[in-house]
């Protein structure tokens, strides 16, 4: 019986360090994983954004290296590492409460970046779960003891919290998307040689309203229609949409959406986030390559765009 539940016990440590590895790979195994990681600690959190870069590259290797320890049986002196795994579930569930009063649960958390979408309220049930079992472990549970492998174990941590940091180094500037006030929008791709549907006016002369939707997103949907709407009330309003998004899914927007009477270009989806980020949608009133205002699905209104058009 003794053995029985051994292996039991041994089976859920493993099983909760492998969680911790998946959820950091998750959010390190591309780019745009980890830079929406960031952004939601930027825009949620209202980190400063080199504090924020620091912060999340910190926290990922940290999670990534317990994970390692957890498989390994590598727990150190007084099972520090699954102490320390509990109070790192206890941190991001505090964050996810934050989240979810904050901007609802109709959000991808970020816990395991782009690979799986979780809401808030999911992921507070799943932190339980993984709280119950690390206090299991921490209980009922050995790890190995001998003092040369807690040395190892302090090592992999070390080595584990660096990863982020040679993997995606720190940045020199923040993001363009980052920008307040007024800023140059760098349209560049926009144009770049051989891109066969750059739009068909120099969206850098004179003034224009440029939308940048995915084409998933509910809200990039509504605010879509929204502009029909309003181009066909008014025919002459300056309307240039930037979609994201794979291929097949661009029948159903425009067929949920009305907005072929607006013309659009499609990008990459990293050169689209580098430019605006995570958060979607993202509207912006733009005279002479210079965003002078945003606006939103919500507040986006004819008559506003009409006044800001009519100013020299």
């Amino acid at each position: 019986m003794k053995k029985l539940v051994s292996v039991l016990l041994t089976i859920l440590s493993v099983a909760v360090g492998a969680l911790f590895i998946y959820s950091a790979y998750t959010k390190l195994y591309t780019i745009q994983s980890f830079e929406s990681f960031q952004y939601s600690i930027v825009e949620y959190v209202k980190l400063p954004w080199l504090l924020a870069a620091i912060g999340g590259r910190y926290l990922i290797g940290v999670e990534m290296g317990l994970g390692i320890l957890l498989i390994t049986h590598l727990w150190g002196k007084n099972k520090w590492v699954p102490k320390a795994a509990a109070i790192l579930t206890i941190i991001f569930s505090i964050y996810l409460v934050y989240l979810w009063i904050y901007a609802g649960n109709d959000i991808n958390c970020g816990c395991f970046g782009d690979a799986i979408w979780m809401s808030p309220s999911a992921s507070l049930i799943k932190n339980a779960g993984l709280l119950i079992a690390l206090q299991i472990i921490t209980r009922y549970h050995n790890g190995f003891r001998n003092i040369k492998l807690a040395w190892t174990g302090a090592v992999i941590a070390i080595a584990c919290s660096v990863v982020p940091f040679v993997l995606y180094p720190l940045p020199d500037t923040h993001p363009q998307w980052l920008q307040k006030g007024r800023f140059q929008l760098d349209m560049t791709k926009l144009y770049e040689p051989g891109k066969t549907d750059a739009p068909s006016v120099d969206l850098r002369k004179g003034k224009h309203v440029i939308a940048f939707f995915s084409l998933k997103c509910p809200h990039c949907q509504m605010a879509a229609y929204k502009m029909h709407i309003m181009k066909v009330n008014n025919p002459s309003l300056p309307f240039q949409m930037v979609i994201a998004g794979k291929d097949e899914n661009k029948a159903e927007f425009f067929k949920k959406t009305k907005a072929e009477n607006i013309p659009y270009t499609k990008l990459k989806g990293e050169d689209f986030t580098n430019l605006v980020g995570f958060s979607w949608p993202v509207i912006y009133l733009v005279k002479d390559g210079w965003v002078e205002a945003q606006t939103d699905y919500v507040t986006m209104s004819q008559g506003a765009i009409e006044d800001w058009l009519a100013k020299p």
